[in-house]
């Protein structure tokens, strides 16, 4: 039986711990004087504040713990809930007029996904602008999962929650304790963010740019206050930096722990970290040799290739220019990377490269069945056997978001657009990179889409971000069934 106590207690809870982080973003309203701004970001934490503590108060710490299947509906209605909060302050304050516009930029912000319906951002309140990024930051590693480290009120059941909002195949426990896996992967995230915000300080860029962007990048969003994005800057410096932390981001995060504990052979041994690598390196060869007689010198083509290549792989969304404008195999190369996505355990979106790798070698086995019928072949990744149940969930993950896709660019199509923006649409949002091709390419956004187009594709970058399952379950009549 579905535990209501419970999932309304850990919903504001979640909510009071945004409604807490929403206030840094004051600070910038207060250095600048936007009264009106400040006004938009204290009446809904007020609102949040009373509601909190009235349910905290009405309901009561359950020892039980998290089921599975309160762990789905937690996520899921937690997700949704910060969203329609974070979507006051813009509404509020007049950045964003219509709510429904609000709340579509607020989920492309913490489901990193960098879709926007704002055409002018420089001119919006530096407070508004923090916000955005940081609703970024705070979905990328994962608002459950900061939960989890900072209030261990769920017991054992935490796992559960970690499982339902980890992007991947699997959750690795680092430790024992679920609490001290989610605080050692935002231990980590938090050193690479300040890591990089040090890093553009010395670029020349402000504390504010820098914060933002840091935000944008290790949680491979790509909002930015900037209308030309981080090409705004003309800075070969900035380009490798963020070209750098957004790498770093798309890697799965248990591979900084094993850094930290010295497992370096691990590391090396990891199936996904070297085909991740060699995709980024592949890649952004390919696109290099035909920037060339695009921009005129080898050196410029490798900057602008391996940013853009490391923006799409990870499902950044950032853009130094507008690739939509290269040359036809640069393009290809971006187009078939919004198929893939970063590694599990990451803070990048699409299907991951692991079960891109595991699919291909299930293929392959495939192939050699037809060879050998009685053979017996086994799928192995960093050396260790996959159980035939995971290779099953891989397969029926991989259809469901090919389905999923193909819905998604029905529905656009739907609206009056033509086939390449209806694609480039369902890529961007189901795998939650933000920018794509046609109508809404690097120099444009969303905002033309109607109001109900929008509100799908908001829920569509939350199934992209969630990992399908978790909300598709939702919906199915098993999962209502009283037990």
């Amino acid at each position: 039986m579905i535990n209501v106590s419970l999932i309304a207690r850990f919903v504001v809870i979640l909510l009071l711990i945004v409604a807490v982080i929403m206030v840094s973003s004051l600070a910038w309203a207060f250095v600048d004087g936007e009264s009106g701004t400040i006004r938009a970001f204290l009446l809904p934490v007020a609102v949040v504040a009373v509601i909190g503590v009235t349910v905290l108060t009405l309901t009561r710490r359950d020892e039980r713990g998290v089921s599975t299947r309160d762990g789905f509906l937690m996520v899921t209605l937690g997700w949704l809930a910060v969203s329609v909060f974070g979507a006051f302050p813009f509404y509020l304050s007049g950045a964003i007029p219509g709510f429904v516009d609000a709340f579509f930029e607020t989920m492309s912000g913490f489901t990193t996904t960098g879709a926007s319906i704002l055409t002018e951002i420089e001119s919006l309140p530096r407070s508004i602008l923090f916000w955005r990024s940081l609703t970024h930051w705070l979905g990328g590693m994962g608002i459950i999962v900061l939960t989890v480290a900072i209030f261990p009120i769920l017991g054992i059941g935490g796992l559960q929650l970690l499982k339902a909002e980890a992007p991947g195949p699997r959750v690795d426990k680092l430790t024992p304790k679920v609490t001290e896996t989610a605080k050692i992967l935002w231990a980590s995230y938090l050193l690479l963010s300040f890591a990089e915000t040090v890093l553009l300080l010395f670029g020349g860029l402000n504390l504010f740019d820098a914060l933002t962007h840091t935000f944008g990048t290790m949680a491979t969003g790509g909002f930015s206050p900037k209308n030309a994005s981080v090409g705004h800057y003309d800075s070969a410096y900035v380009d490798a930096v963020i070209t750098l932390f957004m790498v770093l981001a798309g890697i799965n995060f248990v591979m900084y722990h094993k850094i930290a504990t010295r497992r370096y052979a691990s590391i090396v041994r990891d199936t996904e970290f070297r085909v991740y690598i060699s995709i980024f390196v592949v890649v952004t060869a390919i696109t290099t040799l035909g920037l060339v007689p695009h921009y005129g010198t080898v050196s410029q083509s490798v900057r602008y290739a391996s940013f853009q290549v490391a923006s799409i792989l990870t499902t950044t969304g950032y853009a130094t220019g507008d690739f939509a404008a290269w040359p036809y195999v640069p393009q290809i190369m971006l187009f078939l990377l919004m198929f893939i996505g970063g590694s599990s355990g990451s803070t990048g979106g699409g299907i991951k490269i692991v079960r891109i790798v595991t699919m291909i070698k299930q293929g392959w086995n495939e192939m050699r069945y037809l060879v050998y019928p009685n053979g017996v072949f086994t799928i192995r990744l960093s050396g260790e056997r996959l159980r035939k149940d995971i290779v099953y969930a891989i397969t029926g993950f991989v259809m469901l978001y090919m389905v999923l896709l193909l819905v998604t660019m029905v529905v656009v199509a739907a609206a009056g657009n033509d086939i390449l923006t209806a694609l480039s649409t369902a890529l961007a949002t189901l795998g939650n990179i933000g920018p794509g091709f046609g109508r809404i390419g690097p120099t444009l956004n969303y905002a033309f889409f109607p109001g109900w187009l929008k509100v799908y594709l908001a829920v569509i970058m939350m199934l992209g971000r969630l990992e399908i399952y978790t909300v598709l379950v939702l919906f199915t009549a098993r999962y209502w069934r009283v037990q």
